[in-house]
């Protein structure tokens, strides 16, 4: 359909014109069912006519204004037509290209160590900071709640006991 066609220029420089008569130049990254378009590196370029001059000598001035805008999702109700303005940019791209990833094992910075009875890493003491021991108020079991459960918790309701 006609996601297959647009999935062809992911990544190529995009001209999109919209609804309100602006003009968006940008690198095309994504799109979805709604034609909503996700643009990087995009400039806006709007043109702005003034009438100048008095009399009878009306003479209509046209000037383009550019912006700069960067990462955009541009609503696809508000696209009118979309041209191809380059290709992708040459290998080394941004965006990486799509299928199955790569499994790396990620740590902490230190190398695998094995652990000794209790759980303690061999060879190192305690982290940095901390004592041999547990510290008072981190991990355990939580505290009794305070003057024991509320009133009526703990017991069945009445008739619910062992089916008698």
């Amino acid at each position: 359909g006609k996601g297959s066609k647009l999935l062809r220029y992911i990544e190529h420089r995009l001209r999109v014109s919209l609804t309100d008569n602006r003009t968006i130049v940008g690198t095309f990254l994504a799109f979805d069912k709604h034609l909503n378009l996700v643009l990087v590196d995009t400039e806006e370029f709007r043109t702005l006519r003034s009438k100048k001059g008095g009399g009878s000598a009306n003479v209509i001035e046209e000037r383009m204004e550019k912006r700069s805008l960067g990462l955009i999702i541009l609503r696809g109700e508000n696209v009118v037509s979309i041209a191809v303005e380059g290709p992708p940019p040459p290998s080394g791209g941004r965006v990486v290209a799509g299928g199955p990833g790569v499994v790396k094992g990620v740590g902490r910075g230190a190398p695998p160590s094995t652990t000794a009875v209790g759980g303690a890493p061999m060879g190192m003491g305690a982290p940095m900071g901390l004592g041999a021991g547990p510290v008072h108020g981190v991990g355990g079991m939580a505290p009794p709640p305070m003057g024991g459960p509320p009133p009526g918790m703990g017991m069945p309701p009445p008739g619910m006991g062992r089916g008698f």
